[in-house]
């Protein structure tokens, strides 16, 4: 059976998922932005069609207001705007009480996700030499708002737990239509090492979306794309 999805926000992304989305077994039967979700009357309409999973790309001031209109609807979410995390903790509180399902990832690339799993194990080796240091470099296209994104933000929070305590310079880069590039780098008296992700197509983003929409369908909690690839 199809799982039936609403994609909140219709720009980019939202389109990208559309088009993909009968590859997957996933069929959209709402498409949400601002002509008919501005203040989240979309969800709140009686008209909007069952569905099983909402997938979350719109903007990082309607987030946490669309998440706990969903909520309130028992609709399962995936969510992937970046920016809002200040908000986090309430929303989670909500989505518990709802009893919904919520997978949240600032990149939803299957590469990515797999790229932040390397970059751990190599923050773990590294931390043991004093004598090299890190940083992180990623590049948007020219209308990503927010910056550093999201992913360079997880990768760095990343390397700290996996025990780097070291300072990680972090710059950012906008420009044209990049699709996104993640560079993680540590340099030492004698060499240089670079670990990077480069984003082809922004179909990588869209399929990790509706992975992660599939997955959800009919579970409870808060998850990330860590639960959603098995990555331990």
């Amino acid at each position: 059976m199809s799982v039936r999805i609403v994609l909140v926000g219709y720009g980019r992304m939202g389109k990208a998922i559309d088009a993909l989305s009968a590859d997957h077994d996933c069929e959209v039967v709402e498409r949400l932005d601002v002509h008919n979700n501005l203040h989240g009357e979309g969800i709140d309409s009686p008209s909007l069609p069952d569905a099983d999973v909402a997938i979350e790309f719109s903007l990082a001031g309607s987030v946490a207001s669309n998440v706990k209109k969903l909520a309130a609807r028992r609709i399962n979410v995936v969510v992937g705007t970046t920016g809002w995390e200040a908000e986090e903790a309430d929303v989670r509180r909500v989505a518990a009480e709802a009893g919904i399902g919520v997978v949240q990832a600032a990149n939803f690339s299957l590469g990515v996700n797999l790229f932040r799993a390397v970059v751990e194990r190599s923050a773990a080796l590294f931390a043991r030499y004093d004598d090299f240091g890190s940083w992180i470099h990623e590049g948007h296209h020219a209308a990503k708002r927010d910056a550093p994104s999201g992913t360079a933000l997880a990768l760095g929070t990343a390397m700290r737990k996996a025990g780097y305590a070291r300072h990680i310079d972090v710059s950012s880069t906008r420009a044209g239509r990049m699709p996104g590039m993640h560079t993680v780098g540590y340099d030492g008296p004698f060499d240089t090492i670079t670990l990077t992700h480069t984003a082809r197509d922004r179909a990588t983003f869209a399929r990790g979306a509706l992975e992660a929409a599939r997955w959800v369908c009919g579970r409870r909690g808060w998850f990330s794309m860590r639960d959603v690839l098995g990555i331990d």
